[in-house]
């Protein structure tokens, strides 16, 4: 198990991205081997697609049927990948295209192209084998037969993307322009999670802000078996001086660095406050970064890497006392 999945982030934070964006329930990616098809797979996954890549066009129907769940009452969202590594079964795709418009299934057709030098250059670079260049022929050979191959396909399509002189990023913020009506900050997924240092340093996190130079609650006797979720605690943490000038400096830098992880294209970002335990400070603090970044119109998770072991060793303390008064509270 990730340390990423130990942190129990909400699972509807995911399952409920696709439903603020207004995307078709299909997507079928096609176009020049090279232009970007698995570049604009990864994009579609990023926006809670169910991604199958090299799939057979005569398969599409048998994937919607698979994928419907007629009780759920959610819409599922899929993207495929068609292209010349099948193309033995390009004949069929328009009878597939019409049956999906006699179904009334809502889907778009992207075709991803680009300059032939570009493709040559690019087949090149990875010195990978073209797909139709199975016979020994040339690159330029093998892009001419594709070219003739999807010749009907590039008609139909609702987008048709030229990636010749894109960079990774450009094509998804294309693809991002085109099917999600978010704002570019919401497609990145925030978590913010607290964690204490005794257990160890994360090492998923992008960022890591150390707060332990804060008064520590812990040395407060009324404090102590509490966590930063406890108004008391929490109290105690955010009316420090101390903490004014740090959360304004916390975020401004913030705002500084996040407009630059979404101009890049990042997906995820994990941000972790540390504290000793992970139960005071840092709690209090990973709540405060996430409702900031939240008014600022970013996704955001928060979660608490530690709080659990902190609980239990101050249950241990308390069933050693023997005494349930000071049980500290549920998360």
């Amino acid at each position: 198990m990730s340390d990423v999945d130990e942190l129990n982030v909400p699972a509807d934070l995911y399952e409920n991205l696709t439903e603020e964006l207004d995307m078709p329930n299909l997507v079928i990616i096609t176009g020049m081997s090279g232009a970007g098809r698995t570049e604009a797979m990864h994009v579609f996954e990023d926006m809670g697609y169910f991604c199958v890549d090299n799939l057979p066009c005569p398969l599409i129907q048998n994937l919607i049927d698979l994928r419907v769940a007629p009780t759920s009452g959610k819409r599922e969202y899929t993207a495929v990948v068609c292209d010349a590594r099948n193309h033995k079964y390009f004949e069929s795709f328009s009878s597939i295209i019409k049956n999906l418009d006699e179904k009334g299934i809502d889907y778009r057709v992207v075709f991803l192209d680009a300059a032939d030098e570009k493709l040559v250059s690019r087949y090149k670079s990875s010195r990978r084998r073209h797909p139709l260049c199975e016979d020994g022929s040339s690159i330029s050979q093998g892009i001419y037969r594709e070219r003739m191959l999807l010749s009907a396909i590039a008609k139909r399509a609702d987008y048709t993307i030229d990636t010749t002189d894109m960079l990774p990023q450009q094509l998804r913020n294309r693809l991002h322009s085109l099917f999600s009506s978010e704002e570019t900050r919401k497609v990145l997924s925030v978590t913010v999670y607290s964690f204490g240092f005794k257990h160890g340093a994360p090492t998923d996190a992008d960022l890591i802000i150390d707060v332990r130079f804060l008064p520590n609650p812990y040395y407060d006797p009324d404090l102590k078996t509490l966590t930063g979720l406890d108004d008391p605690v929490r109290k105690f943490v955010m009316d420090c001086p101390q903490t004014d000038l740090f959360k304004k400096r916390w975020f401004d830098l913030l705002d500084c660095v996040m407009p630059g992880y979404v101009s890049e294209g990042k997906q995820q970002l994990a941000i972790g406050v540390g504290c000793t335990g992970g139960q005071h400070r840092s709690v209090a603090l990973a709540e405060a970064t996430g409702d900031y970044l939240k008014s600022n119109g970013y996704r955001v998770s928060v979660a608490h890497r530690d709080l659990m072991k902190a609980e239990t060793a101050a249950s241990k303390a308390v069933e050693e006392d023997g005494s349930a008064s000071t049980l500290p509270k549920g998360i």
